[in-house]
């Protein structure tokens, strides 16, 4: 079989996985949070915290209720690592640096992950357990939570009350993530993940050494990590080891884990909403926006260009043999269009157009089929820009979904299409103009430019994968990427969440003759459209210098 059929049956085997998925999950999850009963151990959870379950939430209490708790994560885990030198389970190592400690507690509560040390050589048992997978389960918890928030201002009329954050991150981490994360980790396990709770210890004799492994709950952290689209890894080569990622089997099994919510929450919309046409609709953007960046990825690493790449096969270099190009290409595109950030190859070995789709795909914003919880919202974003964009275009006041997007609404959009941008353009000039931190760069010229502009993308999109070849554990970077981590995580979901308020106060319009279908392809297309078209313009002079330099002049 070659290489290029056994990329495209993969690829087909998951698109299989992920439609048998899609319905039962998805139903499973609208009744998460439409149910009014609460498990037992949620009610010791609701009195441990002091949160009453069943009273409603307008959209500024919600907010507090997201800062506060994330900001208490923040400070717990910073705290973690500063005291990890006297903790038991250190393994002998230093409780971990100021700079790189607040960036790595913002990487985690934000669902970043971002990484800039070496895990396998930094953190001990107690801090990746009880600190950093911890926040993997709740800040995945958090990001869905919001994105019900939204969904109910579209499916109540009259009425500011979103829910109650403090009910919705129970639930989404006792019902949904918790299981999943448990049955994912057995599959890993039983397939060669490594699980375990061991020292460090020598695995064999070298020329000029040995080599020492640390033990640690790889599997258990490797399933949530994908599941709730984190992305860290116990090891600093991610899911491209073989003690989180053993053979081809896992690999492809990693992917399905961090697209199977993503894509299963626009059933839960639809659902929610009343319509599971319109599920299908935001469904059929993301999956469209997904198989094409899949196959232009396919294309640019298989179709590269001197005699040494077409015997190999493919662009090998920094992908895994036992994956291959087509997996690896796979892996790279639902990776970058989640804010996952796992990556099982090295993006920045890529072609340069391929690395360029690694890019692109963050800066669409993450939203095909994007994040946990920050995929849907964000793709509802774009949808209301859409419906305006096509309000302008038949002179009609735009509707989605029964309300009216007015004055208030389309801001509160504007606003979150634009914030990200600014902050990945503005650091990445700022960082370019410096002295100091161009010299973190391994490569000079365009290249060089998109590991920048890849680590300022990746931190402010939540993504937390790395381009590679830039030293970002500096002050400058620590420090930079901790806030455009910080600020492209919670003033978004300031703006969505102030949205969710206003449309669920307003009152429900009729459909009628002139309303714009949203169900139909023909708004799909022009969704899709509205997303490319906006991005493009937004970020493709900084491609252009970048990745599209590399990839033309190659």
């Amino acid at each position: 079989m070659g290489p290029v059929l056994a990329g495209v049956l993969q690829l087909l085997a998951l698109i299989g996985a992920l439609a048998l998925a899609h319905i039962p999950l998805g139903t499973y999850m609208a009744r998460v949070y439409s149910s009014d009963r609460h498990w037992v151990v949620e009610k010791w959870i609701y009195r441990g915290i002091g949160a009453d379950p069943d009273t409603e939430m307008r959209w500024p209490a919600y907010l507090r209720g997201v800062l506060a708790f994330s900001v208490v994560g923040v400070l717990f885990l910073y705290l973690l690592q500063r005291l990890q030198g006297v903790l038991p389970g250190s393994l002998g190592f230093d409780s971990v640096d100021p700079a790189q400690s607040f960036n790595t507690a913002v990487s985690f509560v934000t669902n970043t992950n971002w990484q800039s040390y070496y895990g396998e050589q930094t953190m001990g048992h107690v801090v990746q357990v009880a600190g950093l997978a911890v926040q993997n389960f709740v800040s995945a918890a958090v990001g869905i939570a919001v994105a019900i928030a939204l969904v109910r201002g579209f499916s109540r009329s009259r009425t500011g009350e979103l829910g109650n954050f403090w009910t919705d991150m129970v639930r989404g981490t006792v019902r949904i993530l918790v299981p999943l994360s448990m049955v994912a980790a057995l599959v890993l396990v039983a397939c060669g993940a490594m699980q375990n709770f061991s020292g460090i210890h020598e695995v064999g004799q070298f020329t000029g050494g040995s080599q020492q492994w640390t033990g640690g709950a790889v599997a258990s952290t490797e399933a949530i990590k994908e599941i709730g689209t984190n992305g860290g890894g116990v090891f600093n080569a991610n899911s491209a080891h073989p003690f989180e990622n053993p053979t081809p089997f896992t690999n492809l099994f990693e992917i399905f884990l961090l697209l199977v919510i993503p894509f299963s929450l626009t059933r839960t919309f639809g659902v929610m909403v009343g319509s599971v046409r319109q599920g299908y609709a935001i469904l059929a953007t993301m999956a469209t926006i997904w198989v094409g960046f899949v196959a232009l990825m396919m294309w640019t690493e298989f179709a590269h260009h001197g005699p040494a790449l077409q015997i190999a096969g493919g662009a090998m270099e920094g992908k895994e043999q036992r994956f291959g190009v087509g997996a690896s290409s796979i892996f790279a595109v639902s990776t970058t269009l989640t804010s996952t950030g796992a990556v099982d190859s090295f993006h920045s070995s890529f072609t340069g157009l391929g690395g360029g789709l690694t890019l692109l795909g963050m800066q669409l914003g993450e939203i095909a089929p994007g994040g946990t919880g920050s995929g849907l919202y964000g793709m509802l974003i774009m949808a209301i820009i859409a419906v305006f964009i096509a309000g302008l275009m038949v002179g009609r006041t735009p509707e989605y979904l029964g309300k009216k997007i007015g004055t208030r609404e389309i801001k509160l959009a504007a606003c979150y299409i634009l914030i990200t941008p600014a902050l990945v353009l503005v650091l990445t000039a700022v960082s370019m103009a410096l002295p100091t931190p161009p010299n973190s760069m391994l490569n000079p010229g365009a290249h060089g430019f998109s590991e920048v502009l890849y680590a300022f993308t990746s931190a402010a999109n939540n993504n937390g994968s790395a381009f590679a070849g830039l030293n970002a554990n500096t002050d400058w970077y620590n420090t930079m990427t901790g806030l455009a981590m910080l600020l492209g995580r919670f003033l978004p979901m300031v703006f969505v969440l102030a949205l969710a308020g206003s449309l669920g106060a307003q009152r429900p319009i009729p459909a009628t003759a002139g309303t714009l279908r949203t169900e139909k392809p023909l708004f799909t297309g022009l969704l899709v459209g509205a997303i490319l078209i906006i991005t493009g313009l937004t970020y493709f002079p900084a491609l252009a210098l970048g990745p599209l330099a590399e990839g033309l002049a190659s």
